[in-house]
């Protein structure tokens, strides 16, 4: 298994859980902070083609940012793929974690099934 791209919050109870199956079962990864080294708008742009997920997966919709900003009414009102991701790129805490970038697939939260049939 290549080496793949674990981007996660180290204090969010679900990283913590996902990086505990990574390393249970053996993934090698390289760690991201989140926050530290948020996502690029390119970066989600290449992710987001990749994972076959609507744009709204990537956003953490249970975070406080989110509801601070009204997300949900733009993204309702039809806002712009790029737009989303610019949004997306200004803080970390609006993004969906954990991610998992492979060569040539992205996981957006952590969801076992999922994991296992991407990176057994």
């Amino acid at each position: 298994m290549a080496d793949v791209l674990f981007v996660e919050y180290p204090k969010c109870s679900t990283c913590k859980r996902a990086k505990a199956w990574l390393d249970a079962h053996g993934v090698s990864y390289t760690d991201r902070h989140i926050v530290e080294d948020n996502p690029t708008a390119d970066e989600l742009t290449a992710w987001h083609a990749r994972s076959g997920l609507p744009v709204r997966r990537f956003f953490n919709t249970s975070g406080r940012l989110y509801r601070e900003r009204n997300v949900k009414a733009l993204l309702d009102a039809g806002m712009a793929d790029a737009d989303a991701f610019a949004l997306l790129a200004e803080d970390g805490m609006l993004v969906k974690r954990p991610i998992v970038v492979g060569e040539d697939f992205v996981l957006v939260g952590f969801r076992e099934a999922e994991w296992e049939a991407a990176l057994l």
